[in-house]
């Protein structure tokens, strides 16, 4: 039974981390392709019927959780439906859910109020229990949540990253859930 948790945990370890890196990979080449980023591009409804534009201000406006749908940071997931860097419905500016059901998002800046936490465009993953985050971190960057070019924040609610104070070390008690935020 164990071994069996053991190999469900490391596939959704596996799958957290090709989501976040998928996403921000369609960011880059969106960005190749049409010389702007997703949400930002001022182009886009000239090339999709119904897509929203952005200012062209080379930066995405709006939270990464936002429940806008005229953000930027919204109207990137409909940018990168429409040029088919990601499945899902075209019309939509909802962002996509994570493998443990918490939201994928990107935004600007990652700030606590008052300094730059991480400069972006970042992408960031919710609802992360602490093994998992933990163990992206220690994968991808140097494994300590508050430092390095990707940042875990504890949450205040799900899918509400506390962007206010940096954690020091991943607390493992069933209850914590984690934000991670990379930058790309």
């Amino acid at each position: 039974v164990l071994k069996g948790q053991e190999m469900i945990t490391q596939g959704k370890i596996r799958r957290a981390e090709k989501e976040i890196d998928g996403l921000a990979m369609a960011v880059h080449t969106y960005r190749d392709r049409y010389r702007a980023l997703p949400g930002d591009d001022a182009q886009a409804s000239g090339r999709w019927t119904g897509s929203g534009i952005g200012n062209a201000d080379n930066q995405i406006g709006g939270a990464f959780n936002s429940s806008t749908s005229t953000d930027e940071s919204r109207l990137l997931w409909q940018q990168l439906r429409h040029a088919g860097l990601l499945a899902g419905d075209k019309s939509s500016t909802v962002q996509a859910s994570n493998t443990v059901g918490g939201q994928l998002g990107i935004q600007a800046n990652i700030t606590n109020g008052t300094n730059i936490l991480l400069s972006g465009p970042v992408v960031c993953s919710t609802n992360l229990p602490a093994n998992i985050a933990n163990a992206i971190d220690a994968q991808q960057d140097d494994g300590t949540p508050g430092s390095g070019s990707l940042r875990a924040f504890q949450q205040t609610a799900s899918n509400t990253p506390d962007f206010s104070s940096l954690p020091t070390a991943y607390t493992d008690n069933d209850t914590i859930q984690y934000t991670l935020c990379k930058r790309i």
